[in-house]
């Protein structure tokens, strides 16, 4: 095969990645402008219920975001390494380059950018995703990769995650990251059924789903523990090995866990032992204020009692009527 411009001919043109997530740009604008909604009837409500009510909007809101974010992200487990290697097949060129490894719940996406990115005549800055998620098929997607030619490096590092790699890690990952999908899917549901349980006034009630909803965020890092603490495949190039570590996307859904935990806990708390407190917060103290109101009998003969209260006295407290001269 000889050279065209001094490439071969048979290799596409890099697949560069976007300069941001899509999936998770989108779910932040929504997000972001169901807040700026709500922040547009802030001014409506009166006193210090104003500050509780928009602390409680941008909490429920952060944990929606995170639980759905996290979903689709592929940066729970990643790692970086800086080496020089191969390029292509049939070529002795050697680049130096930086290559990453960015594992998410269904499937892996490795990076390969050049230092400087302008080598050999060429662009190096790749960003391929191999799924598998069960309704697609890693060896296949291993395969095509095999036949477009990506650079070695790529090819490479995932060879380590085939089903027929003798690391043997391709089914823990994937059973273990559909199950951490699963339970994220249903801590989001929780969550939601919180929120319209905090909306009705049942405050006891949408503290207990919310510790269901911390319950099932942790479960879902306990998943994906099991399967980062699999038997380490070795990714050598050269003299360095790439390493990984938990990404944003794990420690992201920890705190979100977290959050969900200790909101839960408190309310249940307050709930038990001092519930005005917790009426303050949910802005229920002034609805109970105006029942006790309406609830108190009044007599004519109080100055503060107005027509409209007389007519509400039970016929027993009635001793006396007093007539207004028109």
């Amino acid at each position: 095969m000889t050279l065209w411009n001094g490439s071969y001919p048979f290799y596409p043109g890099a697949n560069a990645c976007f300069p941001f997530d899509t999936t998770r740009a989108v779910i932040i604008t929504i997000f972001l402008s169901i807040l700026a909604t709500f922040i547009i009837i802030l001014p409506g409500i009166r006193g210090r219920g104003r500050l509780f009510w928009f602390l409680r909007l941008v909490i429920g809101l952060f944990v929606g975001a995170a639980v759905l974010t996290t979903q689709f992200t592929k940066d729970w487990e990643t790692g970086w390494v800086q080496a020089n290697t191969s390029y292509k097949s049939f070529s002795s060129a050697v680049v130096n380059a930086d290559i990453g490894l960015h594992i998410g719940l269904e499937g892996v996406n490795i990076t390969l950018k050049g230092n400087p990115v302008n080598q050999i005549n060429e662009t190096i800055n790749y960003n391929e995703h191999f799924s598998w998620s069960f309704d697609a098929n890693y060896d296949r997607s291993y395969s095509e990769g095999l036949q477009k030619g990506l650079p070695n490096p790529i090819l490479y590092v995932a060879e380590k995650f085939t089903t027929q790699s003798p690391c043997a890690v391709h089914r823990q990952y994937r059973i273990s990251g559909h199950y951490a999908s699963a339970t994220l899917w249903l801590a989001f549901c929780t969550w939601f059924i919180s929120i319209l349980l905090f909306s009705m006034s049942l405050l006891l009630h949408g503290g207990y789903m919310l510790l269901l909803t911390a319950t099932l965020i942790l479960f879902s890092l306990l998943f994906f523990f099991t399967m980062r603490n699999t038997p380490r495949c070795p990714i050598q190039f050269g003299p360095v090995s790439l390493q990984t570590n938990y990404g944003e996307s794990f420690w992201l859904t920890l705190v979100t866990g977290l959050l969900c935990l200790l909101l839960g806990l408190g309310i249940i708390i307050l709930n038990s032992v001092q519930p005005e407190k917790l009426k303050l917060i949910f802005n229920l103290d002034k609805r109970k204020g105006a029942e006790e109101v309406w609830d108190k009998p009044c007599l004519p003969a109080d100055p503060s009692c107005s027509v409209q209260d007389v007519l509400m006295v039970p016929l027993g407290e009635l001793c006396e009527v007093t007539a207004t001269q028109l």
